[in-house]
């Protein structure tokens, strides 16, 4: 069976020097555009005490003579992302009044180059030559039929020719030159399923996920994500100024997007391809329902703001469709407290973050490893009392990422 999927594909620009300049025209043209209806929002703010919405703002926008230094989608996609900005900046103030609301695209008087987005009627792609045309706006034209004519290069395994459709093209400042991201509507074949047996994941902070197998638990901590954010935020903070984020700052926002997706699609890969080496054709997934609702303080609104559960179930479920594993969502609701082997439920059995106690079955257990087991049991037939010893539950295997290889490498455990 065929299913079809967006993918976003990565083109090298082969004629950097021919198009550099119009596209720094354009990028240039995009963080005016941004800036400007940032500025609008904010008067309109202070007068009325209301961000106004994306219907309003492009209402607006388009009497403005920026407007049309981008093709007329490409205006309308900066606007999208302001509002989609502002959006979070509400969704995070429920739970941090200190968030802050999103900036403008400036350093001094100059403007970083901001991604530029091309819809339908904005590109023409010509893939059997490995071409893209992009269209200026009117403002940038010096004739009625002045494009960008970009030769573009994709990764060796990546054929063009065969997607179904390409969305939208969008021209992205790497910090170092222009590259083209084509996202495109893609068909792929699906296995049949992977198999008969049931896993179950935990999704953490610290551990990122915690798997419970039929036949062995496996822990992925999150130590290099914590690495990175450390040192790019740090390197963001000593470079922010007045009027805004210096390059640098720029840099290290997208460095750190760009480990964080890396490790992401590398964790669930991972992951999906230990199911189907173990015959796993159902995979359970922790859902922490309402969680952000929840006031858990300043420290910890701010750790579960940038919990990635749900970006990690997204990766887990299209990864899972064309492998043959069916991965579901399941409310975690007291999966921490209640034990995998007798199903006791005594909160005072989870003894510390990392630690589960049973205080009927005397089940010693990792505290992740165990509210693993439980999600797995949420889907299995296997009923509480099905036998768990305490070494393999108390003892999973540890797999950390390896910078490296940029994989996921087994910690050999040390036995005294």
């Amino acid at each position: 069976m065929a299913i079809e999927v967006t993918r976003t594909y990565v083109g090298s620009i082969q004629n950097q020097r021919q198009v550099c300049d119009g596209l720094d025209l354009l990028g240039d043209a995009a963080s005016k555009i941004w800036n400007v209806a940032r500025w609008t929002a904010d008067r309109i703010w202070d007068a009325t005490g209301e961000v106004p919405d994306e219907s309003s703002l492009k209402a607006y926008m388009k009497n403005q003579p920026c407007w049309k230094d981008l093709n007329a989608q490409s205006s309308q996609k900066v606007i999208e992302e302001l509002s989609d900005a502002f959006q979070s900046w509400f969704d995070l103030r429920q739970n941090d009044l200190e968030a802050n609301p999103p900036g403008y695209r400036k350093h001094g008087d100059k403007r970083p180059k901001s991604t530029v987005t091309f819809k339908a009627d904005g590109f023409k792609h010509d893939p059997e030559n490995n071409r893209v045309r992009l269209s200026k706006g009117s403002n940038l034209k010096e004739t009625w039929a002045d494009f960008i004519l970009c030769e573009y290069q994709a990764r060796p395994d990546v054929d063009l020719t065969e997607v179904n459709t390409v969305q939208n093209v969008r021209a992205v400042w790497n910090g170092d030159e222009w590259e083209l991201h084509f996202v495109c509507k893609v068909e792929l074949e699906t296995n049949d399923s992977a198999g008969d047996g049931v896993a179950g994941i935990d999704l953490g902070i610290k551990n990122i996920a915690t798997v419970a197998f039929p036949d062995e638990y496996v822990l992925y901590p999150g130590n290099s994500l914590k690495q990175d954010k450390h040192h790019f935020t740090r390197a963001e903070y000593d470079t922010e100024g007045e009027n805004g984020p210096s390059e640098k700052s720029v840099w290290a926002r997208r460095k750190l997007t760009e480990r964080e997706t890396h490790f992401y699609h590398v964790l669930t890969d991972t992951i999906i391809t230990k199911c189907v080496e173990r015959g796993v054709g159902t995979l359970a997934v922790s859902w922490p329902e309402d969680v952000r609702e929840s006031d858990w303080g300043k420290i910890g609104n701010k750790k579960l703001h940038s919990w990635a559960f749900d970006r990690i179930y997204q990766y887990l479920a299209y990864k899972g469709e064309t492998r043959g594993v069916e991965v579901l969502k399941e409310n975690e609701w007291d999966t921490s407290k209640t034990c995998s082997r007798c199903g006791d439920d005594t909160r005072s059995n989870r003894v510390e973050r990392g630690l589960y106690v049973c205080s009927s079955c005397e089940l010693v257990a990792n505290a992740d490893c165990n509210g693993a087991e439980n999600m797995r049991q949420k889907i299995t037939p296997s009923p509480h009392g099905e036998d768990r010893s305490n070494g393999c539950v108390a003892q999973p295997s540890v797999h950390l990422f390896d910078r490296e290889s940029g994989m996921f490498r087994t910690r050999e455990q040390i036995v005294s």
